[in-house]
This record gives structure tokens, sequence and C-alpha cells, in this order.
């Protein structure tokens, strides 16, 4: 069991700047410095890296985040563009809805504020896919708001530091969180501070009190660190009560015909939302009949391909893959009839759209198979 906090919050003017300062100075020693979406106050490209950060690694994102800013530089051509071609600038990179939220959220402030970004946080929090803790970070960086952030990371130095007992999922833990966060914000209001501070936090979370195995001796906080001091380090913050994830089975149809295979987009809500993928089948359908029924197609069953886990936030999904040679053309599923739903490509033009990473996979995992296929 772990133990209750035994000393209270620091919450004074003067205790909030010696934690601060610690911070700030351990930053600018020890943080990260060379991030592309460092040193600018831009809060559009801010704005960017904040989305493709949430629930995804750093590493994982510079190069996506090189990419999008080389074809969408401001906030303009990302509103006019197509929604298409900001979700094949994110495939791969999961959670989808932050694409489209990207999308609708750069269309609202061209058409809403003029194309300027507002600096109010409630505001801010108004707009598609910006929580209260991204809306604090770009009013930080970018406007030099005197205000908190609250991710995972910092909510991991918080307990800790603090040694607050619960998962930091549970409502009331995390609003606990917040009062302990706002309280510990530097009194200085200069933009060059409130944005150090903030950096020194998603450093600190990142770089040395991580989830395990945190780097304790190199931590600025670890003289009054309640975990450290305790030896607690290890069990907080308490884990999620465990629950087993529910799966789910359904089947994945790679169509052939004339040297294209068939994808379908998917409706623009749920998973997926708007990217192209096989066509989807229950696991406990006939393939054959379903092509018929559903797709109008006559089909031959080429090959059952080895299956495909994909782990989602709630739910983990089989995906078991079949090869199918369609023995009559579908017209209407044209190249250039984007009104479509059904599109025929070849495996290139496929691997060029927004498809999500199992589709990815499994077009780049039996390319050979198919090309094989399609040249017979």
């Amino acid at each position: 069991m772990i133990q209750q906090a035994t000393r209270r919050p620091r919450t004074s003017a003067v205790e909030s700047d010696f934690f601060a300062g610690r911070l700030i100075r351990w930053q600018l020693v020890y943080g990260r410095h060379s991030l592309p979406w460092q040193g600018i106050s831009d809060p559009y490209a801010i704005w960017i890296s904040e989305i493709m950060l949430q629930q995804t690694q750093v590493s994982t994102v510079i190069p996506y985040y090189e990419r999008f800013m080389t074809v969408f530089p401001n906030i303009a051509p990302l509103a006019s563009a197509p929604v298409e071609e900001v979700l094949t600038l994110w495939s791969g990179l999961g959670y989808y809805s932050r694409g489209r939220n990207l999308h609708r959220t750069a269309r609202m402030i061209m058409e809403q504020y003029g194309g300027a970004f507002p600096q109010d946080i409630a505001t801010l929090q108004r707009l598609p896919g910006i929580g209260r803790s991204t809306a604090a970070a770009i009013a930080a960086f970018a406007f030099g708001k005197r205000c908190t952030i609250l991710d995972g990371n910092v909510k991991r130095i918080l307990i800790r530091y603090f040694g607050v007992n619960g998962h930091p999922g549970e409502r009331m833990i995390e609003e606990q969180l917040w009062q302990l966060a706002e309280g510990l914000l530097p009194v200085e209001e200069d933009h060059k501070t409130i944005a150090s501070y903030t950096q020194a936090l998603m450093d600190l979370g990142a770089l040395v009190c991580v989830r395990t195995q945190p780097r304790c001796e190199h931590c600025p906080l670890q003289a009054d660190c309640y975990a450290y001091q305790n030896d607690l380090t290890a069990v907080l913050p308490a884990p999620k009560p465990r629950k087993t994830p529910p799966v789910k089975e359904i089947v994945h149809l790679i169509l052939l015909n004339q040297g294209r295979i068939l994808l379908k987009k998917r409706p623009a809500s749920g998973i997926w939302g708007g990217l192209w993928c096989f066509p989807e089948t229950s696991i406990d359908e006939d393939s054959v009949d379903y092509c018929k029924k559903n797709l109008h197609l006559q089909v031959l069953k080429f090959a059952v391909l080895p299956h495909l886990q994909h782990t989602f936030t709630h739910f983990k999904l089989i995906i078991q893959p079949q090869l199918l040679q369609s023995i009559m053309y579908l017209p209407e599923c044209e190249e250039n009839s984007e009104e479509n739903d059904f599109l025929w490509m070849t495996i290139e033009e496929a691997l060029q759209r927004a498809i999500p990473a199992p589709v990815r996979k499994l077009l780049l995992m039996t390319q050979p198979l198919l090309q094989s296929c399609v040249h017979e």
C-alpha cells in the first residue's frame, strides 16, 4: 500500500519560484535545445508539434513534423488542402483523429480569426483537438502566457515529487495535479521564463523522471522528492487498474484485378476515419459470398496470409488477410473517380495514399507475392 504524502504542496510564491528556478537552471545545461520546433514563437509550428507529440515519442514525430512543415509551412495552405492530403502525410503516425482535427482547426482559424491564432487559453481549448494542456503549451511557448501544462510526463513528476497516491487518470487525482501544477508556476510572467519553465517540465519528464528506472541521480528536484526520499519511485505513479482488453477479429480482403488492388475509403468518423483500407468482413463470413453480395465481384480465393495484430487504446485487433483474384472488373471504381468509396490502384499508388499502419505493413510484407500474382 502506497503511503500518503506527509507534506503540504508548495504553493507560496517563494516556494514556487524555488521549484521553478531549479528546473530552469537544470534545463539550460541538461535539457533539449535542438528539437526542430524549439526556439520559436510561431503558434502554428508549436501547435503542429504539440498535436503530433500527443501520445507519440519525439523520435517518431521529428520526421513527420519536418515533412508536414515542408508541405504546409503555415496555416493557409493547410486550411485550403483537401483532408486526404493531410491524412496522407499523417499516415503511420497513428491516432488519425489528430490529423482530421488539425485540418478542421486550420479552417476555423482562417474563417473565424482571419488566420491569426487566438491567444486566449479558453478560446484555444474550443478548437478541435486542443485540450487544456495543449492549449497551455501553445499559450506558454507562443505568447508567454503564465499557464501550466499537465501531460503524462508532468503528472508523473508531480505524483513522485508530492507523493500523490492514486492513478493519474482518476478524475480527483487529475484535478489535484492541476492545482499543484498551477501553484508551482514561476511568479515572473515574462515570455522567456514561462517558455523555459514549460520546456524544463517536458525535458525532466522525458529524460530523467521516466516511467521505469528514473535517473534520480540527475534530477534537480531529488532533495525534496517524496518518492525518492521514501524509496517509492518504482511504485509511483500507481498503475492503472488492469483490464483485459477485448479482442476483435476481422478479415481484410486483398483483391487483385488487372494489375491493381481494391481499396475502400472508410467513413470520416470512427477508427481510421477517412483512410483507405482493404474491404473488410467478419471472421465468420464467407469472403467469396461477401464480394458477390456487397462488391458485385466474382472472385477466387487465392491464399490466406499470416494474421496481423494491431493494438488500439481500448481493444486489440486481429486482422486475417485473404488474397483473392477478381474475375470480373468493376469499371465504376476507376482511379480518377474520387467520389467513389472504392478505387482500384497499383500497390505503389496504394502506398502513397492515406493508409493506416497495418494496411501499409500488409502491403510491404506481401508486396513480392502480390506482384507475382499480378504478373502471372
